[in-house]
């Protein structure tokens, strides 16, 4: 595999530092509300890389840290009456339960940044101790002077930054670059003990300790949205490499921002749509298709006109394979021809080879996506003309279902299992409603189950239930 690395701006060869064991940890987010969907690209993206490498039979450690003390959490909380803890755990559960619906999985390890504050300390008082942060007053500061390759990954001189710095220089700061490491305590703020008397952690210092602690340094992939490349990476590096030897990451992996009305999705903006009312007006995977169909290092353009699209791309893909399975299950009865499935088997082993060296090739799922697509469209040919039997039926269906498993996409292959029978009973439920023309109560019952992880799909005479997870 070549993957493009950041620091060096060059596709490079990826071979792991383990052997066979993949280490990656991507910035997720600080919950304060819920996430918008712009959020939601990096957690795909990294979801996506850790089955394409598992594929190729690495394992992966996946670590996706969760900033859950923050001043934006600690105001909001003030706000409200209630304690930052309580904002935090609200709104990371609703992360948790907002990606789930994606059904791509979760990382394999999720820490919070208030559950590693000793390591946090730790890592503060190396840094002290090697005369890279400072104390000043209640607060301690990182060196930005101290550290000789600052500014190496966003390609920016410490002088330049300094002459253009929005921050103003305080008594307390040796430099108006420097940044907080430990923040002193405020009334009314939570806090913990430490050297520096009690306080709280910065923003940066929180993922060099995470992160170090699961894959330790010098490991493989670090990734995030571009808007992380500065500060937040690169005050990350600074950290991390003065305070232990050698490279802090190998590979920095960068996705592109989401554009709303041609601006950069941000709530500071203004022009957020959050993931969770997204995906209650629109299927998952169409909104997981939408993010596969551009490179990850592409700025994408989003609006409701390409979720609509992507809906009807995935409605079609789905269809195919609710076909191939029913010509499958058909056995001899399905007739068909079998130099014809012969070829249409062949046909899908180079569309796999094709969709495997893309993935290969800086995990390019547009292109992988295209060849998914491209083998349906030749299936479904296929299936309209007769020239298919059932025993090749079966074995498109099951590469095709093996290349979105990849690109956690499982939804449109169907589900698999007993589907729970208060789920279907919500099914039913709905059924009915559409039929008394109860539109409301039938779109909540079947956003109801979609939080459950099934989707009901409207087929001819009734309704089918597919699993989405």
């Amino acid at each position: 595999m070549r993957l493009y690395d950041s620091m060096s701006q060059e596709k490079k060869e990826f071979v792991p530092r383990d052997g066979d064991h993949v280490t990656m940890y991507f910035c997720g987010p600080t919950v304060y509300n819920y996430v918008h969907i712009g959020n939601a690209r990096p957690y795909v993206v990294s979801m996506v890389a850790k089955r394409y490498f598992e594929s190729q039979g690495y394992k992966v450690t996946l670590v996706e840290n969760i900033t859950d003390i923050d001043d934006r959490i600690i105001q909001k909380g003030m706000n409200e009456g209630r304690p930052a803890s309580e904002v935090a755990a609200q709104f990371a559960q609703a992360y948790r339960d907002d990606t789930d619906r994606l059904g791509l999985g979760r990382p394999d390890i999720e820490p919070l940044a208030t559950e590693h504050i000793q390591e946090i300390i730790d890592l503060i008082a190396t840094l002290v101790e090697r005369g890279h942060a400072y104390q000043a007053g209640p607060d301690v500061y990182f060196d930005v002077r101290s550290s000789k390759g600052y500014g190496k990954l966003s390609k920016q001189q410490v002088e330049e930054m300094r002459s253009g710095a929005r921050i103003q220089a305080t008594e307390d700061k040796k430099d108006p670059l420097d940044f907080a490491l430990w923040k002193g305590a405020k009334p009314g703020e939570p806090a913990w003990d430490s050297p520096w008397g009690p306080g709280r952690p910065g923003w940066h210092i929180e993922c060099s300790a995470m992160s170090m602690k699961y894959l330790g340094a010098g490991f493989d992939i670090h990734g995030g949205g571009r808007d992380l490349i500065f500060p937040h990476h690169e005050n990350e590096i600074a950290q991390a490499e003065g305070a232990v030897e050698g490279p802090f990451v190998r590979f920095w992996m960068h996705n592109g921002m989401l554009n709303l009305s041609e601006q950069k999705m941000s709530k500071s903006v203004g022009n957020i749509l959050t993931l969770r009312e997204t995906l209650d007006q629109h299927r998952p995977e169409a909104l997981v298709a939408v993010f596969l169909a551009s490179h990850y290092r592409s700025p994408m353009e989003f609006g409701s006109d390409v979720l609509e699209e992507a809906e009807q791309q995935v409605d079609r893909l789905k269809n195919v394979f609710s076909e191939l399975a029913d010509r499958a299950a058909a056995g001899a009865a399905a007739g068909g021809d079998a130099a014809g499935g012969a070829a249409l088997v062949e046909r899908a082993a180079a569309r796999r080879q094709s969709f495997d060296e893309a993935l290969a090739d800086d995990l390019n799922t547009a292109a992988a996506l295209a060849e998914v697509f491209g083998l349906a469209r030749e299936a479904n040919a296929a299936l309209a003309s007769g020239d298919l039997d059932a025993a090749a039926a079966g074995r498109v269906r099951d590469e095709m279902a093996k290349m979105v498993h990849i690109l956690g996409l499982d939804g449109v292959a169907g589900g698999e299992g007993e589907v729970p029978a208060d789920i279907s009973a919500m099914a039913e439920e709905r059924q009915k409603c559409r039929a008394e023309r109860d539109f409301a109560r039938a779109d909540a019952l079947r956003a109801a189950i979609t939080e459950r992880g099934y989707e009901v799909r409207d087929v001819p005479g009734g309704f089918k239930i597919v699993s989405i997870r």
